[in-house]
This record gives C-alpha cells, sequence and structure tokens, in this order.
C-alpha cells in the first residue's frame, strides 16, 4: 500500500521518442509474438518487475499459479527489480522484439501518450467494453475513474489500478509524510507533547542535551528526515506557516486557484523555523544525503526523537515508542495540515504492445485481475499457501478475504514477496463484503480522522489530470530546472539562513525558469477537472 505511489512529476520517460520509433523501424514484430502453446494453454509473453524480495520467477507465487489455472493462460514472464525495471523496459520496447504487454508498468502519462502515438501499444477502450465485464462494472460503480484512465484525446491506454481508502479529506493519501515523535522519550523528560513550534524547538532541545535513552553518550538524534519530496521529508512542518508544501509544490486556495507553494511568504517562515532548528544542533548531520537504507538503520536503533514517513511499522516497528505528533500551531497561532495531492489510482499499470497478436485473450485474462475477490489478493497477497506467510484467510461461507494478523512483519515486506500488484480495483464498497480492512490502513485512517483531518483547512486539493503530450512537455521541461532550483535553495536555506536577503531574486529566478507558465498549464488542467 505504500506511496502513492506515483511520485510523480510529469517527466518524460528515457529517450522515449527515439525508443519507440525504433519500433516501429524495426517493423513491429518480434519472436515473443509467436505465442508458442504449454500444455495446450495459450502463452503470453509479459514484462514485469518485482522486488527483489518475491520470487525471480512471478509464476512461482501462488496468485499466478491459481490465475494460470483459473483463465487457462500460460504467462511467460520477462521480470526485472524494481531498481533496473525503468532502464530494462524502455530497452526492451526500443528493441522490436516487444512483449504481448507490460505489467505493472510504472509508465507515467507522458510515456503513455508518446507510446501510443509512435504505435507502440494500442488503445484498450473497446477491449475493455466487449471483453472485461469486471472493469467495466468497476467503473460503473465509480464512474469518475473513467474520466481519469481517458487520455485527452478520448482513447485508454493503459489497465489502471485503483485502491480506495476512505474518501476526501479521510482519505488514507491525504497525508504522506507523518510525523512521528518519541513517546518514551518525552515521558522520561516530563515532557507534554508539543503543542507550537516553540515547544517543538525546546523538545528537541532537551532530546539533545538530556540523554533521553540513558546510556551516557550524545547519540540521540533530535529529528530526522530524507531530504527530498516524499514521504520521509519534513513538508509537514509548513502546515504550521500558513498554505504548506507539498511533494509536487502545489495547492488549491478555497476559491479554486492553484498556487506554488514555493514561492509563498509562509514557504520562508517555515525555511527559517528550521535554520533555527539547524543553528542549534537538532537536525540530524545526515539529514541532507541519507538514502532510506541509511534512515531505516538509524529508526531500527530508535535513535530519533522526530521522523517522517508513511508508516512508523516500516522503520520503528509496530510498537507504543512512538506516537503521531498533532499539527502544531505556528506563530500567527493556527494549525494547518497540507492535503497531499494523490489518490489511490495510477493510470498505467499494464498497457498492451501493438504486435500483440491475441489482444482479445489478454483483455480477457486482465479482466480477471478487476474480479473483486481477485483485486484484493492482487494488491495485499494470498490465502492458502503453505510455503509463506499468508496475508489472509479465506471465509468460505461468507466468500470473504480476512486479514491475518502480521505477527511483527513489516507490512510492505509481506505485500512485496506475495502480491502481483499489476492493474487492480479495490473500492470503499468492497470492505465488509469481499475483504477486512488491513489492520495497519484501518489504524492510519483512524489516526488521520482523529488527529489530521480536523486541521484540514484547504477545501480543495489537486486532482489527479491527464494532461496533453504538448502539455506534459512543457510541464516537465520547466519542472527539470525549477524543482531542482528550488530544492537546492531550501538545502542551502536550511544550512546558512539567507533567506531573507536572497528571496526577492529566487522569485525572479522561479520567473525565469517558467512560474508563470507552468502556473496557467496547471489551473486549466484543474478547471477542465473540477466542471
Amino acid at each position: 500500500m505504500k506511496r502513492l505511489q506515483a511520485k510523480k512529476t510529469a517527466g518524460k520517460a528515457v529517450s522515449l521518442s527515439a525508443l519507440a520509433a525504433l519500433v516501429l523501424l524495426s517493423g513491429c514484430g518480434g519472436g515473443k509474438a509467436e505465442n508458442e502453446s504449454k500444455d495446450g494453454k495459450l502463452t503470453l509473453n509479459f514484462l514485469t518487475q518485482s522486488s527483489p524480495l518475491a520470487p525471480a520467477d512471478p509464476n512461482d507465487k501462488l496468485i499466478n499459479k491459481r490465475l494460470e489455472e483459473k483463465t487457462g493462460v500460460h504467462i511467460k514472464w520477462t521480470n526485472y527489480t524494481n531498481d533496473v525495471f525503468a532502464e530494462k523496459r524502455n530497452l526492451a520496447m526500443a528493441s522490436g522484439d516487444l512483449p504481448d504487454a507490460v505489467f505493472d508498468a510504472g509508465y507515467g502519462d507522458y510515456d503513455l501518450l508518446k507510446l501510443a502515438k509512435d504505435g507502440a501499444i494500442v488503445p484498450l477502450e473497446d477491449l475493455i467494453e466487449k471483453q472485461m465485464p469486471n472493469l467495466k462494472k468497476v467503473l460503473e460503480e465509480a464512474p469518475e475513474y473513467k474520466s481519469m484512465i481517458t487520455a485527452p484525446d478520448g482513447h485508454i491506454y493503459s489497465f489502471p489500478w485503483i485502491e480506495e481508502l476512505g474518501s476526501g479529506k479521510e482519505r488514507i493519501q491525504a497525508v504522506d509524510d507523518l510525523p512521528w515523535i518519541n513517546v518514551e522519550w518525552l515521558k522520561k523528560l516530563g515532557l507534554e507533547m508539543p503543542k507550537t513550534t516553540d515547544e517543538l524547538k525546546k523538545v528537541l532541545i532537551a532530546f539533545k542535551t538530556q540523554d533521553p535513552n540513558g546510556n551516557g553518550k550524545a547519540d540521540e538524534i533530535p529529528l530526522s528526515f530524507i531530504n527530498k519530496p516524499g514521504g520521509e521529508d519534513l513538508a509537514f512542518l509548513y502546515g504550521s506557516f500558513g498554505l504548506g508544501e507539498n511533494w509536487d509544490h502545489t495547492v488549491v486556495t478555497d476559491d479554486g486557484k492553484v498556487v506554488f507553494t514555493a514561492s509563498q511568504d509562509g514557504y520562508k517562515d517555515a525555511i527559517k523555523f528550521i535554520h533555527e532548528l539547524y543553528q542549534e544542533g537538532l537536525i540530524d548531520v545526515e539529514a541532507f544525503q541519507q538514502d532510506w537504507n541509511t534512515y531505516l538503520a538509524k529508526g531500527k536503533d530508535d535513535r530519533y526523537g522526530l521522523y517522517f514517513t508513511w508508516d512508523k511499522a516500516n522503520i520503528t516497528g509496530s510498537n507504543d515508542k512512538y506516537d503521531l505528533m498533532p499539527p502544531l500551531a505556528g506563530p500567527g497561532g493556527e494549525a494547518n495540515v497540507t492535503r497531499t495531492n494523490g489518490i489511490g489510482l495510477d493510470r498505467g499499470r499494464m498497457v498492451v504492445t501493438s504486435t500483440n497478436k491475441h489482444p482479445e485473450e489478454t483483455a480477457k485474462w486482465a479482466d480477471q485481475l478487476y474480479d473483486p475477490l481477485q483485486s484484493v489478493q492482487d494488491n495485499w497477497g494470498t490465502y492458502g499457501d503453505d510455503k509463506q506467510q499468508n496475508i489472509f484467510e479465506f471465509d468460505e461461507a461468507k466468500g470473504m478475504l480476512k486479514h491475518l494478523p502480521l505477527e511483527g512483519t513489516a507490512p510492505v515486506e509481506l505485500r512485496q514477496k506475495t502480491s502481483i500488484a499489476g492493474p487492480l480495483a479495490i473500492l470503499n464498497s468492497y470492505y465488509g463484503k469481499y475483504t477486512t480492512m488491513p489492520d495497519d490502513a484501518a489504524w492510519r485512517l483512524k489516526l488521520l480522522k482523529d488527529v489530521m483531518v480536523p486541521h484540514m483547512k484547504a477545501k480543495n486539493n489537486y486532482p489527479n489530470v491527464f494532461f496533453s503530450l504538448d502539455e506534459l512537455d512543457r510541464l516537465s521541461t520547466i519542472q527539470t530546472d525549477m524543482f531542482a532550483y528550488v530544492e537546492r535553495k531550501r538545502t542551502e536555506w536550511y544550512q546558512n539562513g539567507k533567506i531573507d536577503q536572497e528571496w526577492d531574486a529566487y522569485l525572479k529566478e522561479l520567473d525565469r525558469l517558467g512560474l508563470q507558465e507552468w502556473l496557467k498549464i496547471k489551473q486549466s488542467g484543474y478547471d477542465r477537472n473540477v466542471q
């Protein structure tokens, strides 16, 4: 269930234009389209990705074994680990020897539109209409998704992943970078949960100077984060100073105006506060260059006073040592939680290539992934596996999958080992009918509702806009330089504190890099999606 999955600029795929052109020059006919049979079954050739924790051959996963029995279709997988998949996928699509489909494809909107324009992938709306009753039913029950997966030219080019867990402000993706504070240290030092930014600073100073872990060493890390947009950033703190900050630097005012967060006065005030923390030596010295593994290792050792992530279980475990810190009132006396611009939708989860000789059979196979009980397993894992810890037990009387206790296993790790992740749909209406809600999701939703939602001031957030190819091209070109500049200056100001002196020049540089055109395109996309 990890994040949203989709972070997420409008960026171009590497050399996609050249890659797709090579496909066409090669005649779009590869050996993989021969579809040799296995035991009388149709064989389809799929390219995919998986976690290093998962079996190297996806057919060793119980979910895929059952799918083959159910559909009578054998999938011959070419599987790469997540870290190299994008490069291998692009090379494969350039080779001319195309797979029949790319599964768990990881394609962004630019990729989809460029591949479609160059004829490497095919439109799917007719296949959905004629061959995919399960997906059709999903789109009828939740018609907003049909508009979201339809490109500006009216075609659907990929099968989506849809995961609903709550809605509106109570959607599970409503806040990404949650703050987790060491309540054991608070208790030991006789401190209250901080309610203001000033109180937080005093707490962090106490964490640094009063040896809360009791080992006689000054090895506590008062505050840590990963200094890039995402769930481990400290952008949550910006909400105490105004509109706040997001991974995409985008918020929407209550009157529907799209705002670039990194040009606002509140953004400047937030950076000044973080600089104060830096001056006091309260910020992890590794925060500005550490990766996930470094961040995780220190979290496992309980060295953090305050850190940020989607789910504390993945860093400091499912225990009571850390608790969610409520939003803090800033100098103006207001606390605000900025809503993340994200929903449980990934448009580009599976594409069908133009060399596929069996598109109808491929669509029928993919449609099985949208059966409610199947989608639940695709997303989280399965039941009845005697070789692997199970996510579910199956209640035959109720025809329902029930989540089993994780027994200390990190949820993301177990899901990576057992789920297949590709196209699927889980709607809010499925809970209590086809499946229980995962314990970690129910826990998170309750935390959001109790602690965060009351402080979400914004009525609107930015929707999942499917921009045109020309719009994506401009957005990508502008963002490549502008976002990098924003993040570089932010880091400099955290450390050197010169934001007041440099602010006017910074704003002029944003305009030179294309901020006003970027705002115009983003506003246009917003306006046509909320009509």
